[in-house]
């Protein structure tokens, strides 16, 4: 009931500030001609006086007494017959003021809005939140708010705000979990890649520091392992960078979904262990150690070569050897708006030619390895319409989608 009382009363206001010129603008011609009737009668007085002083002569004060009274006429001549034509044009537009734009407001909100819906003041919505994470995330701050030596709070929400790009919050909350809790490999490694995040996806020294604390705890920590090697390759040294690359291979699984970025990593820092191809089906990019598709990642930095060594270069969207050898004497800019412009180029031949399976897991990942979630749903949605899910294919899609963190609900409607 006080929603429709505002309704009413926000009308009600919308139509005075409406009608208040309309009715403003009959008495404003009204003042106008009234006023000028006055000038020209004082105008005549003055008149007068200037006759009497023997300022102007009596043929002067004829003359200038029949252009003021012509004048005079004219103002009030004037009056009766521009007054009614307003008035009617004013009623017109006043009936519309009041009857047409209500009923139509009410009619669209009708159309489009939710009368049904019951309101949802903020504690309400907080006390029940179900999946609307950004309650969540208020839940948790006004918990924590209250209860700032809760170090399980700040573990849950952490990664959140890490997944919702808040970088440095995720960093403070990363650091009070490991204050209250004390530090535990999952909680260094993702401290150390929130701070790769706020700088662009560069290992820097406090980073590395906090992944060689990670090591002391789980000396097989793969992730760890991994962003250690790349802030060596970072550093401008190849050769331990690959010596520890090649270590992180031979102590990974066959099967492990990070293995094929650790080859490409060896195949650039100059190893015999080429031909991992990134944008093959089940390479997880988003896997321990290889999160290039988090936010803050740099697209554009050693290791976020979107087309693989051995990947086939008459595939759409592969770089010829002339773009890889190009790319290698470009800087981070140059070498990210090349990387966008083969992705471009990949979709654009993947929209004349969408029977390519492959294509679109590369697009899908490609997207999400530049950090465009949005292009990465909307090649998701296009590669099903050609694969759809109930074949092996799109079930492939959509298990890929999953590993990279892209909303598939919208895609498979």
């Amino acid at each position: 009931m006080l929603f429709w009382i505002l309704v009413a009363a926000l009308t009600a206001a919308l139509v005075v500030i409406l009608l208040y010129p309309l009715l403003r603008g009959a008495k404003a011609a009204d003042n106008i001609r009234a006023g000028e009737a006055a000038v020209y009668s004082d105008q005549l007085r003055e008149l007068d006086r200037d006759l009497d002083g023997g300022l102007i002569t009596p043929e002067e004060a004829d003359y200038a007494r029949a252009e003021i009274g012509r004048r005079l006429i004219a103002v009030s001549a004037d009056e009766p017959a521009q007054t009614p034509k307003p008035a009617r044009h004013h009623r017109f537009t006043e009936a519309f003021v009041l009857l047409v734009l209500p009923v139509l407001g009410l009619c669209l909100y009708l159309t489009t809005g939710r009368p049904d819906l019951p309101s949802q003041p903020l504690e309400a919505r907080l006390e029940n939140p179900g999946n609307d994470v950004a309650v969540l995330i208020t839940k948790a701050e006004r918990h924590l708010a209250v209860n700032p030596d809760d170090g399980k709070g700040w573990d849950v929400l952490a990664p959140i705000y890490f997944r919702t790009m808040r970088v440095n919050d995720a960093q403070l909350a990363y650091r009070n979990a490991i204050r209250l809790l004390g530090p535990s490999p999952v909680r260094l490694d993702g401290l150390a890649e929130t701070l790769m995040a706020v700088s662009d996806g560069v290992v820097t020294e406090e980073a590395r520091q906090v992944l060689e604390q990670s090591l002391t705890l789980e000396p097989d920590n793969p992730r760890a392992r991994f962003y250690i090697a790349l802030s060596m390759e970072q550093a401008g040294r190849p050769n331990e960078a690959r010596q520890a690359f090649e270590t992180l291979a031979k102590q990974s699984p066959a099967d492990a979904p990070w293995l094929p970025l650790v080859n490409e990593h060896i195949a650039m820092n100059g190893g015999a262990k080429a031909g991992a191809n990134l944008a093959a089906p089940g390479a997880n990019l988003a896997a321990p150690g290889a999160n290039l598709a988090a936010p803050g990642a740099n697209p554009a930095a050693p290791g976020a070569n979107l087309a693989a060594p051995g990947a086939n270069p008459a595939a759409p969207g592969n770089p010829t050897q002339q773009d890889v050898a190009a790319a290698e004497t470009m800087n981070a800019g140059d070498r990210q708006q090349m990387i966008r412009g083969m992705v471009e180029s990949l979709d654009a031949k993947l929209s004349e030619d969408p029977n390519n399976f492959e294509g679109w897991m590369r697009l899908v990942r490609s997207y999400a390895v530049l950090n465009d979630k949005d292009r990465a749903a909307g090649a998701l949605k296009r590669g099903l319409a050609a694969f759809p899910p109930p074949g092996e294919q799109g079930r492939q899609l959509l298990a890929l989608a999953r590993e990279l963190g892209i909303a598939t609900e919208e895609a498979t409607q």
